[in-house]
């Protein structure tokens, strides 16, 4: 009699499940501490690395959701979502070692923020199916320690990336090039990663075996799931009125960016709000003609139809992931300005103070490593997983907070630790609450879409940054951190309308 529950996967299994992630962090660690320093290296001005940075959300945006569609119709010979993540990290790979050679290869400015596009395409490519396979793999009651697992291995995956430039400065290898030159350190740390993230991935697709379609259609959530999907009705009852709605507030955007002077980089958003309205209005008629079964029907419905705590919880994502892509973006510049004194890219103490910032990157990231196994845990046997968030997320406002008061680089790792500890909590709460109480057959998809709500803050933040920082502290990054901090205060109160929705029975984290 073929099983109607999922075996109960132990350590080994969730160690091989999860193990692919430690090497996608990798790469994500390396682009997260080092672009900006790439950037500003190859003659990027300040203003200029917002734009730089779009391409990272952008390909995010785009790529989840459909890889997530995808995914979720996909049944070859090396399973279901293992097809992507393995692409994905042999695309991100590649990247990765190209990247450094950009100031020998030609237009070294244009050639990286190609390669980061590249690079994040296809992270994105091998994360949304990661986050759907720890759901497809585990029991209701193990998609919290399954996440938890994977938090873990993302820390520790952001902690070697980011720290291997330090460290092989410690080494002796140099840490300073001239004329425009990518700094060995730097070089040698994204061949290191290309190779670690390929690897790492290569071992969960060797380890672990996907559930076919059959088997997955004989557990009794995934026959549940299936017999609750009436997205393609709702979307045909959606009035066409929305997606003008859309098209106008896109409109408008222009016409204010055209006329008071912002900055261009707004366009794109302008942009994407009309591709939505028009997507949506084609979505609706395909519906109200019945052709529900094509994949733009289907995100738009989808996304449309969310189940109502899939949105509360969009919308404490909007608000965490708007505070982690300032930090990305503005810890260096902030760092090598306002504690080690130098905005000269060529100069020891700026180059002291990017190599510092990888070192508080590797301490946030260590911290969200031990906190997912440890203090998480303990949290939510006690308070349960809403307050447990809310209280990361202050914890981590708190340490935003320090960097506009503190210019002891010493001092600055305390803030790490409250800033590693609601990343821990951002990385595991929401997936694990989304992945028990979404329909396990559009596992793929619901994660895909739930991406957007990660993208669009980013955006927002890549647009609207860099002129309000132009309107209010010009040539003054460091109260983006303030931004930041308030940010996270606001992921915290959002958090409470989600307890709401959540049942009594799914708020234990293993």
């Amino acid at each position: 009699m073929t099983a109607r529950e999922k075996p109960r996967q132990g350590f080994w299994g969730l160690w091989n499940i999860s193990f692919g992630f430690f090497g996608i962090q990798i790469g994500f660690a390396l682009q997260n501490s080092n672009m900006s320093r790439v950037f500003q290296t190859l003659g990027a001005n300040m203003d200029d690395l917002p734009v730089l940075w779009i391409a990272a959300p952008l390909t995010g945006l785009i790529v989840q959701p459909i890889i997530g569609y995808l995914s979720d119709k996909t049944w070859n010979r090396l399973g279901r979502r293992k097809p992507y993540f393995l692409t994905g990290a042999i695309f991100a790979s590649l990247s990765l070692f190209i990247m450094p050679l950009s100031p020998s290869l030609g237009a070294p400015l244009l050639l990286a923020a190609a390669m980061l596009w590249v690079l994040d395409a296809s992270l994105n490519i091998s994360m949304e199916p990661f986050r759907a396979f720890v759901g497809d793999m585990l029991r209701t009651d193990q998609h919290s320690a399954g996440y938890a697992v994977q938090t873990a291995f993302i820390g520790v995956g952001a902690v070697i990336g980011s720290i291997f430039p330090f460290a092989l400065e410690a080494l002796g290898v140099a840490n300073i090039a001239v004329g425009g030159a990518i700094p060995d350190t730097v070089k040698y740390s994204f061949w290191f990663g290309a190779s670690a993230l390929l690897s790492a991935v290569l071992w969960t697709v060797v380890t672990t075996r996907e559930y076919d379609a059959e088997q997955l259609r004989a557990f009794e959530t995934q026959q549940i799931s299936r017999s609750n999907d009436n997205t393609g009705i709702q979307l045909a009852n959606t009035s066409l009125w929305s997606g003008f709605f859309w098209i106008s507030i896109g409109a408008c955007l222009t016409i204010l960016v055209y006329f008071w002077g912002l900055e261009k980089e707004m366009y794109l958003l302008a942009g994407l709000l009309v591709g939505y309205g028009i997507l949506s209005g084609i979505a609706i008629a395909r519906a109200r003609r019945d052709k529900t079964s094509d994949m733009l029907t289907n995100l738009v419905g989808d996304f449309a139809g969310m189940p109502p705590i899939m949105k509360r919880l969009a919308l404490v994502q909007f608000f965490s992931w708007s505070a982690l892509f300032i930090m990305w973006i503005n810890t260096t510049p902030v760092v090598t300005q306002y504690v080690f004194g130098s905005t000269d890219t060529s100069s020891i103490a700026y180059n002291d103070g990017a190599n510092w910032v990888n070192l508080l990157f590797t301490v946030y990231n260590g911290v969200a490593a031990i906190a997912a196994l440890t203090l998480l845990p303990f949290l939510v046997r006690r308070f349960g997983q809403v307050i447990t968030h809310i209280v990361c997320l202050i914890l981590g406002a708190a340490g935003f907070l320090m960097f506009t008061i503190i210019h002891n680089p010493h001092a600055l790792i305390v803030a790490e630790v409250g800033i590693g500890i609601a990343w821990a909590s951002i990385l595991s709460m929401p997936y694990a609450i989304l992945a028990s109480n979404l329909p396990q057959a559009k596992l793929g998809v619901y994660m895909g879409l739930f991406n957007i709500f990660i993208v669009v803050p980013q955006l927002l933040v890549a647009t609207l940054m860099g002129q309000l920082m132009l309107w209010l502290f010009p040539d003054d990054p460091v109260w983006t951190m303030l931004f930041a901090s308030i940010a996270w205060v606001l992921a915290a109160l959002a958090m409470v309308s989600v307890a709401n929705h959540m049942p009594a029975n799914k708020i234990a984290l293993a």
